[in-house]
This record gives structure tokens, C-alpha cells and sequence, in this order.
């Protein structure tokens, strides 16, 4: 059984969506029938647990995602400008998602290598291209979000809820927020950054269905 997993490190927490999957492509494959999630507990920092919906996955491979993720939470250079995933196919776990630092990418692969029952990884983390101008966005796009009222408490955490990702001055918003408010305010003040070319805001709000999903 194919269990798909989106890990995202949330202020000192993990957002985590799995699901039983037959699409073949991985970037395709975010939206879950069964999930961890932080996201009803954004501030809470509560440790996420393994909530179940049909087309559970086995024992087995409900202890490599609980594994595989508590390694992500634990790498040193996870930051809010990265986004990592996660795909669970029996025995065989494949690394998602987007780094800037190359270290994290390999620190991933090592760590989950490590994990008891975990016989293969597929590393297909991408990095991030070096870019002054999108390490300039980077600080911009953090700096305008939360400076703004409503989202400043997003930014208590060491890594905060919110991740923002960029490349070639193209902006991805990913994460939970607390509310739709939110979520329009962080999009419109990505989108007032000079430089930015366009904002893809997939943030998610805490207790909708597309939070659970």
C-alpha cells in the first residue's frame, strides 16, 4: 500500500498528510485520506499524532512515517524557507519537496536511511539554485509578512508555521494559518514585495477540510 506523506516543519512542529495513492506522479499527489496534522494546535505546540481514515495503511508503515517524521523535525537546517515531503510505498521511502541549502537535502536522505524498516530511499528533493536576488526575496517576503498585525505571532517560532519558498523570484506560500484572514494577508503582502513575479499561495487553514485532507 502506497501511503503519501507531506511533512512540513510548523514552529517546532510537523505537518503531516498521508494517504493511499495511485497517481504516479508525486507532485500531484498532496491531498490525503488520512493525516497528522498540527494544524487545528498551530500555536499549541503539541506533538502531532497519526490519525487514521479509510484505506489505512499497515502497522509497518504507520512506523516509518511516525519515524520519518520525527527525523525531519529534527534536522538542523530545516528553515522556513524549505519545504519538505514525504511518500511511503511499503518499505521504500521517497524524499519531496525544496531546499535551499544543499546539506539539508543529504541530511534528509542519512536520517531516514537510519529509520528501522526503511529499506530504500529515493532522494528527490530539489534545490534550490544559489540566488542573491532570491535570498534578497526571501528576507523581504518574511519581513512583510510578518510585520503585518495579524500574522506577527506566526513568527514566535523557531521555524514558523508559515514556510516561504522561492525560486527565480517566484513565490510559494506553504503552512497553516489560523484563519482565511490570515491566509489573504500573507498573500498580499507577498505580493507587494518588489521583485516578486507571482505568489502561489497554498496555505491552509486550521479546521477546513482542506487542512484534514
Amino acid at each position: 500500500m502506497k501511503v503519501l506523506a507531506t511533512a512540513l516543519l510548523m514552529g517546532g512542529m510537523l505537518f503531516a498528510q498521508s494517504q493511499p495513492a495511485a497517481q504516479s506522479n508525486p507532485a500531484q499527489q498532496s491531498n490525503s485520506a488520512m493525516q497528522s496534522s498540527t494544524a487545528p494546535q498551530s500555536q499549541s505546540g503539541s506533538v502531532p499524532q497519526l490519525a487514521t481514515r479509510p484505506g489505512n495503511p499497515s502497522v509497518a508503515e504507520q512506523h516509518i512515517v511516525k519515524e520519518v517524521r520525527h527525523e525531519l523535525v529534527m534536522l538542523p537546517y530545516y528553515s522556513l524557507f524549505d519545504d519538505l515531503e514525504f511518500q511511503v510505498n511499503g518499505n521504500t521511502v521517497t524524499l519531496l519537496g525544496a531546499a535551499v541549502n544543499p546539506t539539508l537535502k543529504s541530511d534528509a536522505e542519512s536520517v531516514v536511511k537510519k529509520v528501522e524498516g526503511v529499506d530504500k530511499v529515493v532522494n528527490q528533493i530539489k534545490v534550490l539554485p544559489p540566488s542573491p536576488m532570491d535570498d534578497e526575496i526571501r528576507r523581504r517576503v518574511a519581513r512583510a509578512i510578518f510585520s503585518q498585525d495579524g500574522l506577527f505571532k506566526y513568527s514566535w517560532s523557531a521555524v514558523p508555521p508559515i514556510h516561504i519558498i522561492v525560486e527565480n523570484g517566484h513565490v510559494t506560500l506553504k503552512g497553516v494559518v489560523d484563519n482565511p484572514t490570515d491566509k489573504n494577508l500573507a498573500n498580499i503582502a507577498a505580493n507587494q514585495v518588489p521583485g516578486v513575479f507571482s505568489v502561489n499561495n497554498e496555505l491552509q487553514v486550521a479546521g477546513t477540510n482542506a487542512a484534514r485532507k
